[in-house]
């Protein structure tokens, strides 16, 4: 069976931002076993499963980020929607747009230490949709 469902989530600044409980509370009843897929419906933000615990581990991923993809770069062309939007282009690819997590006993079988990020690379993105996909 397959069930899915799309969370909108507020505007977010931009970084790292763990939203495993928002998507937690807008699951339906999981099945005993089974796939969860989300999928960010954006080209400027992406997803990821990381440290939830220590928040200066989404500090770190961010400054390493913009060090890796910097703004203001001369060999951009896709300059007119701002000086943040080809790098958050760039950054969004490479981190990714879906995540596929382990459901057992009704529950997200994520490690102790694991967490759910939305990734948002523009400084001012706006919401964002997410489409979760169950499989049972």
């Amino acid at each position: 069976m397959i069930r899915q469902i799309e969370i909108k989530l507020p505007p977010f600044k931009r970084g790292f931002h763990l939203i495993t409980n928002i998507i937690e509370k807008n699951l339906p009843l999981l099945p005993e076993a089974g796939l969860l897929n989300v999928f960010i419906q954006h080209t400027s933000a992406g997803l990821a499963i990381n440290e939830n615990a220590d928040p200066t581990a989404r500090i770190d991923l961010e400054v390493f980020m913009d060090y890796l993809v910097p703004e203001d770069l001369s060999l951009y062309s896709h300059t007119m929607e701002g000086k943040d939007d080809m790098p958050a282009h760039i950054k969004s690819s490479l981190i990714g747009p879906s995540l596929t997590i382990p459901i057992n006993d009704g529950r997200l079988n994520l490690g102790t230490w694991q967490g759910i990020y939305l990734c948002e690379f523009r400084n001012h993105g706006g919401g964002r949709r997410l489409v979760v996909t169950v499989y049972s």
